[in-house]
This record gives structure tokens, sequence and C-alpha cells, in this order.
């Protein structure tokens, strides 16, 4: 069995500058009842570098549904995570005609737990995590995971 969840979201662009032949990429998206997120090219596509890009926020839900993943897979096995960190990086590919995708996302998960003689089972939970990722399973790139995990308090 299947369900299906639809997602929304409003984007609103207007030319800001109308003397310059190049247009400003500054824009607005706005999600049902959160606040207004404000976005622009990266700075390398000449874009705001104050604001999010579209580069900034793919990163972000690969790494934030990959750590909700992780964190619903310890849980089911119980595995009591105390913090999670991560400092993901993507790797995005530009070729000579403009296009380009990205080709690889790294993930660099700190996890610590409570119990020592799960530590292995922690750090092999990721590759389940990624197989339950939403966002993983809608890339068409590879997503690395060098993970590392200690016991704390």
């Amino acid at each position: 069995m299947s369900f299906k969840h639809l997602f929304k979201a409003k984007l609103n662009w207007f030319s800001y500058k109308k003397e310059t032949t190049r247009f400003v990429k500054n824009h607005t998206i706005a999600i049902e009842g959160k606040e207004i997120l404000n976005v622009s090219a990266a700075k390398v596509f000449k874009g705001d570098p104050s604001l999010f890009n579209p580069e900034d926020l793919l990163l972000s839900s690969v790494v934030s549904c990959h750590m909700m993943s992780y964190l619903y897979v310890c849980s089911q096995n119980g595995i009591d995570v105390v913090s999670y960190s991560d400092t993901a990086e993507a790797t995005l590919e530009v070729i000579e005609n403009g296009s380009g995708r990205f080709i690889e996302v790294k993930l660099f998960p700190k996890v610590i737990i409570l119990q020592k003689d799960k530590i292995a089972l922690a750090n092999e939970l990721h590759t389940k995590a990624n197989e339950l990722c939403f966002i993983a399973n809608s890339c068409n790139f590879s997503i690395v995971h060098e993970a590392h995990c200690e016991v704390g308090e």
C-alpha cells in the first residue's frame, strides 16, 4: 500500500533593477503557515551570497532527511541517540554549455549514543537510513556516509 502527500510552495520573483540587462535572481518562496524564505542564486552564479540558494536547500534537504531517517532506525533498534551533527558536502558539476548536476553528496555524521555495545550497529544503520530517506530516494547522485559514532552521556 502506498500513500501520496502533496507539498506546495509559492515562488514570487520581480526585477529590482531595470537599468541593467542582467536580471536579479532574488526571489521568495512561501509555504503556507511558515515564514517566507528569501532565496537567490549561489554567489558563483551571480546571486546574493547572503541568501539561501537552491543548491544550499538541496543539500540541506538531504542532510536533514537522512538524520530523521537515522533517528527513526535507531529507535527501532533500541539505540539511544544523545546527539547528532553533520558537516555535509555536495559536489556540483557544471559543463561548458552551462548545464550541470550534483554528482555526489558526502555526509559526515557524528553520533553520540548511550550503549557502547551498539556502536557498530549504529554505524551500520546509516545504510538503512539512506534506504528509507525520502529525499535520498529522489536523487540521481550518490550519497556517501562517512559516519563516526561514540558513547557519551
